[in-house]
């Protein structure tokens, strides 16, 4: 039984997926393609996070852009766009710890709502694909499982290696039908069949990494050839379950470069073993076409590239339509790495007007003289989905408060981000990708 089925069966759902109209005025469609691309906007995330899991994928296979199946099918083929897709792509972090399922103080099933998330994410375009970057994967090491008050620190940006796979992610009460690597295959094989790539976030400095075993965990160290091995084989394991993209923090100061503008904590890979890591990734999971965007990574073309990056960020932003555009054109010769546009990134703090925040997307899917010379673009949840007034990218990177009212999970979600102007604005987002998905 494929992974998609095993997760409905874990919940005691019926594996035969019926259509639905619960979202029928509020589908948005591709504009100018024979085929009808779909997805859900003009909303705010609560609308369809709030959905069993059963109604969620009965929503996924209505979106289908081709046939209707009744089961989810056993295999799914992730959009082809080539061995240098991530070259082009735009890049949408999607903080799965902060729509996670709070109770409590008590955090899980990040993964599951993220699946849920998925109907509301525009499928790739014609010429580049779409891709959802997962903030959290491995457990971090301030607290996981555990949701805290919004002033106490619980960051993302700490992670256990050889531990498994977070609780903040995973729903661990049903690991005895389907496992975690199991759900993560599943939200890959969702995502695939929704018509959008996949990837996640992973952390570089050494003392912001723990090396776990049992009853013993130590800090990370690059100079430890055991824990170099660990680090590879723990993200070809991710990569062998769907995931074809990573983005690496801190990838700009590898090899000790630029230092004084280095934030991380901990000693950083030298430029060759980099190389190495990175090369051993895509050999050891026999995929040529993952991607690896580097943050900060772009004021060295050549550095990154040969490094074996495929993009990276915090170049220029999309505020300039026309830098852009003369941007994508004068490296439209460059097939393998360009540096990316930037909508928001995850050190983001406010004062980005909504208004502002839709002109760099706009200039993220149309500043180029064809398609096929478009810059990458980097983007995050509050992009698309806007967080509510007081709390930011990052501060939910840094934190993980429950914004619950009245101590449910369901308050909580609705509470996380604003209400109708951010599905006025959503709907605006659809607006810009209706036009550009033809492409």
């Amino acid at each position: 039984m494929n992974s998609v089925n095993k997760l409905l069966e874990a919940y005691n759902k019926d594996i035969i997926l019926k259509k639905s109209d619960k979202f029928s005025d509020k589908t948005y469609r591709s504009i100018g393609c024979y085929k009808n691309k779909k997805w859900i906007a003009g909303i705010v995330p609560s609308d369809i996070l709030n959905l069993d899991i059963k109604e969620s994928l009965d929503l996924t296979m209505t979106l289908s852009e081709g046939e209707f199946y009744e089961t989810f099918p056993d295999t799914i083929n992730t959009p082809n766009y080539g061995d240098n897709w991530g070259r082009f792509a735009n890049y949408i972090e999607i903080n799965n710890r902060a729509i996670a399922d709070m109770e409590a103080d008590r955090c899980c099933c990040g993964i599951i709502n993220t699946i849920k998330l998925l109907n509301a994410i525009p499928p790739s375009a014609k010429s580049w694909a779409n891709c959802v970057i997962l903030s959290q994967i491995f457990p971090n090491i301030f607290g996981d499982g555990y949701n805290k008050a919004p002033d106490v620190e619980n960051s993302i940006y700490g992670l256990k290696l050889n531990s498994g796979y977070s609780s903040n992610i995973i729903d661990f009460n049903i690991v005895d039908i389907i496992s975690p690597e199991e759900q993560l295959k599943a939200f890959c094989d969702i995502c695939h069949f929704r018509g959008i790539k996949c990837g996640f976030r992973t952390i570089i400095s050494a003392d912001q990494m723990k090396v776990c075993s049992i009853n013993h965990e130590e800090t990370f160290d690059w100079k430890n050839p055991q824990h170099q091995e660990l680090y590879i084989n723990e993200h070809v394991k991710l990569i062998n379950l769907g995931f074809e993209a990573i983005f690496v923090d801190s990838a700009k100061h590898i090899g000790g470069y630029d230092m004084n503008n280095y934030t991380g904590v901990g000693a950083l890979p030298e430029y060759h073993q980099a190389q190495y890591i990175f090369n051993e990734i895509r050999q050891r999971s026999a995929n040529s076409a993952i991607s690896i965007a580097g943050e900060k990574s772009s004021d060295d073309f050549e550095r990154y590239k040969n490094m074996g990056l495929t993009t990276g960020t915090d170049f220029i932003t999309g505020d300039d339509f026309e830098s852009v555009r003369n941007l994508s054109e004068s490296l439209k010769y460059n097939r393998d790495y360009a540096p990316g546009v930037e909508i928001e990134n995850d050190n983001y703090e406010g004062g980005i007007s909504y208004e502002q925040r839709l002109n760099r997307i706009n200039t993220a899917l149309f500043a180029y003289f064809r398609a096929s010379d478009k810059l990458p673009s980097f983007m995050q949840m509050n992009d698309i989905f806007p967080l509510r007034y007081d709390t930011s990218t990052h501060h939910i990177m840094m934190t993980n408060p429950n914004y619950s009212l009245d101590g449910t999970n369901k308050s909580h979600i609705e509470n996380l981000f604003t209400k109708q102007d951010g599905a006025n604005y959503n709907h605006d987002v659809a607006v810009l990708f209706s036009h550009a998905l033809c492409l």
